[in-house]
């Protein structure tokens, strides 16, 4: 599961909804008529690229609706690159990259860009580290400046890095060692993969937190830092040529690197079910279910993604119905298939109501997921998720964050930016065959791990130690 720890990073590579398309394929479907999906995405004319000198790609949609411009820098760097030692270096970065430079002070990124009208934020994730700016378009010169500057001159002040390590540290303990959430899910995710980095949480272990020197700090930024490790995708009130000029102004100096070393692990097929028992103080125990699932460009995606609107998304959804308002059994049921550049996992999201038994709700769980794989889903059903998914889609696609986000997701998770303007297509093909057929991938309990988070066992009394008997009165 994608893992976002620094208070910046409250950001995910998700569809957004809208209202409107829903609404019309509400009353289209009381009226008992499906309603046509729009498959057609405007605007892929005004969408340009380049690759700078240092092998940097620049991608740029114009959209002149408001005078402001979202730009968002897509690092390929993750925990997935990271090995025992150096465990959330990635994410330490985040943090780092608002620190300063050779030329300017801790925090002086932050207060150049919000005294401009600008606004920024960040996340890490076990693939990428994305770096986003929200600026009006009389300030992209500052912004490239700022930009450029902290990718080619990032201080490694020593003052800095210990400050900034216990700021991580304590994220850490708040995020996951005081989170019965968060620890669970680290410890289902650990204990998943076997050989892949995915092991590894994004915010990294207690002790390479404390134990990181100087030259792995220096030798992981130099590596994953290049420009030619990066993507920036820029939509808003700008033309293609005023940012390809500040671009080759600002960026293309920055020299280019050796490219990064290849993930090269392949995790090994996992032959049977794996289980976490985790007893900490818990009011609602967690049941947490992780499935091996293929890589974001894998072809079943699409069906995957809308298996999960079926199962988990909402309260119409199929486990929700099931586990939280017929049968009582949970509190909350969410799910997602966590996407990356390899073979990573599906999740299953449980809370459960106290006093319930753990084994009790698994085998409902388990037989509905059974009857998914043996029956399939409806077309109501079907039709519900890509109704949700293409207003998701549009919604999103409205703003000028949400075209820059977009973007950059398409071209670093599926190769290909233009393959943004298919996407509401390509799941309007998916039928419900493909949906059984994506079930029958993902639902194999030889391939899945199990966690369970409870309180201990209550011991038994002691009993009470017998009184002793009173001593004799002193006679006078």
């Amino acid at each position: 599961m994608p893992d976002f720890p620094r208070s910046r990073a409250l950001s995910s590579l998700v569809w957004m909804i809208s209202p409107l398309i829903l609404g019309m394929a509400t009353s289209a479907g009381a009226a008992g008529a499906k309603p046509a999906p729009a498959t057609v995405v405007p605007g892929a004319e005004q969408v340009r690229s380049t690759t700078l000198a240092n092998g940097m790609k620049i991608i740029v949609w114009t959209d002149r609706d408001i005078p402001n411009v979202a730009l968002y820098n897509w690092v390929r760097v993750g925990s997935r690159n990271e090995v025992p030692g150096i465990t959330g270096l990635a994410h330490f970065f985040e943090h780092m990259m608002f620190n300063g430079s050779s030329k300017r002070q801790p925090g002086e990124f932050d207060r150049l860009l919000e005294s401009q009208g600008g606004s920024n934020n960040a996340f890490t994730t076990d693939n990428v580290t994305v770096y986003q700016d929200w600026v009006p378009r009389s300030a992209l010169d500052l912004t490239f400046d700022l930009e450029s500057d902290r990718l080619a001159n990032l201080a490694f002040d020593p003052k800095v890095i210990e400050s900034e390590r216990g700021v991580v540290y304590s994220e850490r303990r708040l995020r996951t060692e005081d989170s019965n959430e968060g620890f669970l899910a680290e410890q289902v995710q650990a204990t998943a993969f076997v050989a892949h980095p995915y092991q590894f949480p994004t915010i990294g272990w207690p002790a390479d937190i404390q134990s990181w020197k100087l030259e792995d700090l220096q030798r992981f930024f130099k590596t994953h830092y290049a420009p030619n490790n990066c993507t920036l995708v820029l939509a808003g009130d700008v033309s293609a040529d005023e940012i390809f000029a500040l671009a080759k102004k600002y960026l293309e100096p920055i020299p280019r690197q050796e490219p990064p070393p290849p993930v090269r692990t392949t995790e090994p097929e996992q032959l049977g079910e794996k289980t976490v028992r985790v007893e900490r103080e818990a009011s609602t125990p967690l049941l947490y279910l992780a499935y091996k699932s293929p890589a974001a460009n894998d072809p079943q995606g699409p069906a995957i993604n809308l298996l999960m609107t079926i199962l988990t998304d909402g309260d119409a959804s199929r486990l929700h119905r099931l586990l939280v308002e017929e049968k009582k059994l949970a509190i909350d049921v969410s799910g997602a298939f966590s996407e990356g550049f390899d073979p990573g996992l599906t999740w299953l999201w449980l809370t459960l109501p106290e006093g319930v038994k753990v084994p009790e709700v698994q085998k409902v769980l388990d037989d509905a997921l059974a009857q998914a794989v043996a029956q399939g889903v409806t077309e109501a059903e079907l039709t519900r998720a890509k109704n949700l998914f293409a207003s998701t889609f549009w919604k999103k696609l409205a703003t000028i964050d949400g075209k820059a986000s977009l973007l950059g997701e398409f071209e670093v998770f599926n190769g290909d930016y233009r393959k943004l303007f298919d996407a509401p297509a390509t799941y309007e093909k998916v039928t419900r065959e493909d949906v059984q057929k994506a079930a029958a991938l993902i639902f194999q309990d030889r391939h899945r791990t199990v966690g369970i988070l409870q309180s201990p066992p209550a011991e038994s009394a002691p009993a009470p130690t017998p009184a002793a008997p009173a001593a004799p009165e002193a006679k006078p």
